[in-house]
């Protein structure tokens, strides 16, 4: 399992051969078994199957490859709607406009999410997250419906893996690590050293070689004001007004 976990790297081509029913339920039930916030699991999964809305998918979230070549694709959401039902049973409503509901929906659907991921690629399939789907949310709850409290936070592709990537060296454990309390000091001597990981990794990967190290891209990744619609759109969806 841990040389499963290590093992990561991201799929955006993949074979023509489909994922049957049983195996999709499996793994997806799978998925169910993750950590969730006082066992709300506000979440839901779209499985597009319809090649329309498949496509439209592609195109608004602006991965057009990954879904091409994809047997399964699905769209993670964030969802209150099914807690609203259970409220309603009790005669009660579900302060739905919360930060921490927000908060405990988007973890308790990336936990679920990436339960299904461990057990997709444990059956040897290969993932792609995309979150391109937040390129056009509005748009895409259109395309599949999605009712109040209900908002689409990512895609994903699956199948059998028709190409190889290396696997990304991560930062070193200790970048991330605090003991007792945060300590920011580290940072300038650990990143550098990682900086010159990453060119080195950058540079000699089969594809997509470039000259950058990870502080570029992060610098300007951040640096960059994206999706500044989304505030607006989740209150929209009955989120965050609180």
């Amino acid at each position: 399992m841990l040389d499963l976990l290590k093992s990561h790297s991201s799929v955006r081509l993949y074979k023509d051969e489909p994922i049957s029913d049983e195996i999709f339920y499996e793994m997806l039930h799978a998925a169910q078994h993750a950590a969730s916030s006082n066992f709300v699991q506000a979440y839901s999964v779209i499985r597009v199957k319809d090649s329309v809305k498949k496509n439209k998918l592609a195109e608004l979230s602006k991965n057009q490859k990954q879904f091409d070549s994809a047997p399964l694709a699905l769209v993670f959401c964030a969802d209150l709607k099914r807690l609203e039902h259970a409220a309603r049973i009790q005669k009660k409503d579900i302060r739905a406009g919360l930060t921490e509901n927000f908060l405990v929906s988007v973890i308790d659907t990336a936990l679920f999410a990436q339960n299904f991921v461990i057990a997709a690629e444990s059956k040897g399939y290969g993932i792609c997250y995309i979150g391109g789907v937040r390129n056009n949310p509005e748009l895409i709850s259109e395309v599949l419906e999605l009712p109040e409290f209900v908002v689409p936070l990512f895609g994903m592709t699956v199948g059998v893996p028709d190409e190889s990537n290396e696997v990304k060296p991560r930062l070193p454990v200790e970048a991330i690590l605090h003991e007792d309390t945060y300590d920011e000091e580290k940072y300038e001597r650990i990143l550098e050293d990682y900086d010159n990981i990453m060119k080195d990794y950058y540079e000699q990967r089969t594809a997509n070689k470039r000259d950058n190290a990870w502080t570029d891209v992060m610098a300007e990744f951040m640096a960059k004001n994206r999706r500044e619609y989304m505030l607006r759109f989740l209150q929209s969806k009955g989120f965050l007004k609180f």
